[in-house]
């Protein structure tokens, strides 16, 4: 984890101005407390911070003879083999640190650059002779970055909250940003919260010309995209045994490369699988146990610490528990959604903030985790549901599931049928995520103001998704649904509600074997019966698991890492969650019809307890608490009295905590292993 910022001048006259440049780097301090660093030339200033001591793993700079200089937050898989094929073509390298590596391959092979590079990054790259910017984001979304053009300049930041400190840029709302959350749950595409602002979307780059005298040109690529065999190619022989085998292999290669570096690591627990199998190979990969961490709810529905310690002890591990309960989450709440820059709806989120806080208190500075191995392996409940649909259609040319959809639309919303088809068409046709994304979706309709309708008209936000439709019609439908989670939910949710923004926030940097490209290659081959067998979600993957789990974690029925939706504005919210949904408040921001709002909030739970429309209204009156709290943090401050940890979209970072117990603990159980 690390940060980088820049100004570029396009009309190639003017030199940009260094201040404005130190003020963006300073608003990113959370993400590399540990130092620093500038490079001006003529029409360009960029900056870079980093976290960690600097070595020739870390440093984020890079230059070549020929003038090229990179600016990157990386983590490259294959650093000392890019080394030597540079130093074979004739390049002089003090070192395998990535920012040097990519400026070289960028001298050498130019855009061709992104078929040799592997790993979590973000980087900015300034060719002087070419007089052009190149920007560039990893293959999955995990590292983050925004750019916006203001005028004659070009900025770019790791984080919006870097755009908003040059002092160029205003915090102006784009509500077809805020309707992304109202159907994805997140923000999967280019588009953002903020109007004019872009997320440079995950493997694609962005090449700007700059000459004097003539408008700049902007030439957006995507590198590479996901993809999966033709249906009936896909890889289906072998046994359990087999396939298994070849996963886990894959998956501690994919461990042994995040292990690498200086940064002391440290791994999430759960009473699941996927981080829990991950913490148990990276024990075996270093031949030493991990120290690892988990969480305690205090509601016994929601808490799986007891699984979660098991889980960790199979690997030798003894776990830190951190106990949270509901007022803990609302406590910490407002900073979640500062550190994520968008509306937040899911209130576990803040717990994973305050996991980061803990990991980062007991003296780790990263963590592995095991986001993605759902969205791989079809372990999301809804593949089961559409599954078990899929069975009427029996009869080539007829399709009694689709009939039954409709039948649940016009049962519970006003949504014309004609939209439906117009949202599968946009993404190649129907399949398991869009009955979830279809549920999220119900709740604008309850919510939104005739003002909000009204400007977004008849807009919807699956046109902003870029999707390969001529590749997705030629694919089995469970992997065409796998898709849309690894494009949509990965990057949109996991990666940014969850993952990488609350790590950083908290001074932390995660780490993700199950995306490892070589892992997600295995995946995509598989055919989808060695994921969804039968009923049995992620079955290849519990083939792994079982080798290193209890056998009832190992094939336990999926549990998600949640908690109750109407934590945000149940019975005894905060004062600032009351503040937040008060007449006065609702009427300033515009978004939401305060009728609706008040009157659900009152009755949601006379809705049956397992509708849908209870919990679409749920959804939805969470969504109306992100916003509103997303609106009084980075737009207008006069919203609410936050809790005092929480400030006017500034994130304070926290300061250095000296390692505890907790972390002497787990060295003394390294020791002993």
């Amino acid at each position: 984890m690390a940060a980088i910022s820049g100004l570029v001048d396009l009309t190639g006259d003017q030199n940009a101005v260094p201040a404005v440049v130190r003020a963006m780097n300073q608003a990113l301090a959370h993400r590399g407390p540990d130092g620093e660093g500038y490079h001006v030339g003529p029409g360009i200033a960029l900056g870079y911070r980093h976290l960690g001591p600097l070595s020739e793993h870390s440093i984020r700079v890079g230059s070549t003879p020929r003038g090229t200089v990179a600016y990157c937050q990386a983590r490259l898989s294959d650093a000392d083999s890019l080394r030597q094929q540079l130093e074979a073509h004739g390049h002089h390298l003090r070192s395998s640190q990535p920012a040097e590596i990519l400026a070289h391959l960028w001298d050498e092979y130019g855009p061709a650059m992104f078929d040799k590079i592997r790993g979590a990054f973000a980087f900015a790259l300034w060719d002087p002779r070419r007089r052009c910017l190149l920007l560039a984001r990893d293959r999955f979304g995990i590292a983050p970055l925004y750019w916006t053009r203001q005028g004659d300049h070009l900025l770019f930041a790791s984080e919006i909250k870097g755009l908003l400190a040059s002092g160029l840029v205003e915090a102006a709302v784009d509500r077809a940003g805020l309707d992304h959350v109202f159907t994805f749950l997140g923000m999967p595409a280019a588009r953002t919260c903020f109007q004019g602002v872009q997320a440079l979307l995950p493997g694609h780059y962005l090449l700007v010309h700059v000459s004097s005298g003539a408008e700049p040109r902007f030439e957006e690529r995507q590198y590479w995209d996901l993809d999966f065999p033709d249906h009936g190619q896909e890889e289906r022989g072998g046994s359990l045994e087999r396939r298994a085998t070849e996963l886990e292999d894959a998956l501690k290669a994919g461990v042994a490369r995040r292990l690498q570096g200086d940064l002391p690591i440290a791994s999430y627990v759960s009473g699941g699988i996927d981080c829990s199998t991950i913490l148990a190979l990276a024990g075996n990969v270093q031949q030493k146990p991990v120290p690892s961490f988990t969480v305690r709810f205090e509601d016994p529905k929601y808490d799986e610490s007891e699984r979660a310690g098991r889980a960790a002890r199979a690997g030798g591990s003894e776990p830190v528990v951190l106990t949270c309960n509901r007022d803990q989450m609302l406590q910490t709440y407002p900073r979640l959604i500062e550190a994520v820059e968008s509306p937040v709806p899911e209130p576990s989120g803040a717990t994973l903030l305050m996991l980061a806080e803990r990991v980062r208190a007991a003296g780790y500075r990263a963590a592995l985790v095991g986001d993605g191995a759902d969205d791989l392996f079809a372990g999301y409940p809804w593949f089961k549901a559409d599954r078990l649909l899929s069975t009427f259609d029996v009869i080539p040319g007829i399709k009694p599931s689709q009939l039954i959809r409709r039948l649940y639309v016009r049962m519970t919303s006003q949504v014309p049928w004609s939209k439906v088809q117009r949202i599968q068409k946009l993404v190649g046709g129907h399949h398991a995520w869009l009955d979830f994304y279809g549920l999220v979706g119900l709740s604008k309709l309850r919510f939104y103001s005739p003002q909000m309708r009204e400007s977004l008209n008849d807009r919807v936000p699956y046109d902003d998704l870029k999707l390969n439709l001529d590749r997705v019609k030629r694919w089995h439908p469970l992997n065409q649904g796998l898709y849309m989670g690894m494009k949509v939910h990965v990057p949109g949710l996991l990666l940014q509600g969850k993952g990488d923004r609350l790590a950083a926030h908290a001074g932390i940097e995660l780490r993700h074997p199950f995306l490892d490209e070589e892992v997600v290659a295995l995946a995509s081959r598989l055919h989808p019966s060695w994921k969804l067998h039968r009923l049995r979600d992620k079955y290849v993957l519990r083939g792994v698991a079982q080798r290193w789990l209890p056998k009832d974690i190992a094939w336990r029925p999926k549990s998600d890492f949640t908690a109750p939706w109407d934590t945000l504005f149940g019975e005894g919210a905060p004062a600032f969650v009351e503040e937040l949904l008060s007449e006065e408040s609702l009427r300033r921001t515009g978004y939401f019809d305060v009728a609706a709002v008040h009157h659900w909030r009152k009755n949601y739970q006379q809705l049956g307890a397992r509708s849908g429309g209870r919990l679409a209204t749920e959804i939805g009156l969470a969504g109306v608490v992100a916003t509103q709290l997303w609106h009084h943090t980075y737009v207008d401050g006069s919203l609410a009295s936050l809790p005092s940890r929480a400030s006017h979209g500034v994130l304070t970072p926290l300061p250095e905590a000296p390692v505890n117990l907790d972390a002497r603990r787990h060295r003394e159980v390294a020791a002993a292993g």
